[in-house]
């Protein structure tokens, strides 16, 4: 778990007109919520925020007017041609404190020889976990397992202090057999066959 130091700026002008002058120099409008405490606006430097968002479930310790405040990212807003980062609202958080994040779930290992296919059910898997120590990923074994195999939420290995928050019993990888193709002479054959 990585944990990245940010200066952030609190921020009284909103509105689209604002927004677009925060990032004209190259800074990212965002805001900060949690613990019953007052939303606050802020501005974070582009560059660091976009470096430190490459992590999931990246910790952020915010300088926010000489105040330290650890927080998690909740929602990212990104343009959807460019990429940047248009918007983000972070999560107040404490150390020791558990909270809910989506993890990214990660395969190793050979399937059964033949022709079968790795179908991911989910592409995170929904875990608690404690703040200040949330996994990068989960790891889940494929090693053998064959058409008609799948793997469900309860059968994956959490690391140490993470429980799972989907029913236990959700399937988050399956194997299913590769349909067999025809092969493309026989499908000519058959419409010439088909035309006289």
């Amino acid at each position: 778990m990585s944990e990245v130091k940010l200066a952030a700026e609190t921020r009284t002008e909103f509105g689209k007109g604002a927004a677009r002058r925060i990032r004209r120099e190259n800074k990212v409008p965002g805001v900060v919520y949690g613990h019953g405490g007052e939303t606050v606006h802020i501005t974070l430097p582009g560059h660091e925020l976009l470096l430190a968002l490459r992590t999931p479930n990246v910790l952020l310790s915010l300088d926010i007017d000489g105040k330290n405040e650890l927080a998690i990212p909740k929602a990212v807003q990104r343009d959807p041609l460019k990429g940047f980062l248009e918007h983000v609202d972070l999560l107040l958080v404490k150390r020791g404190e558990k909270v809910t994040v989506e993890l990214p779930i990660v395969t190793e290992g050979e399937l059964a020889p033949g022709s079968n296919i790795l179908e991911h059910v989910l592409n995170t898997l929904s875990v608690e976990t404690e703040a200040t120590h949330i996994p990068e990923s989960v790891t889940v074994s494929v090693e053998g397992l064959d058409a008609g195999d799948s793997v469900a939420a309860k059968d994956i290995k959490l690391p140490s202090g993470t429980t799972l928050a989907v029913d236990e019993d959700a399937v988050v990888l399956q194997v299913l057999a590769a349909q067999a193709e025809e092969a493309p002479a026989e499908a000519e054959g058959d419409e010439a066959a088909a035309e006289a």
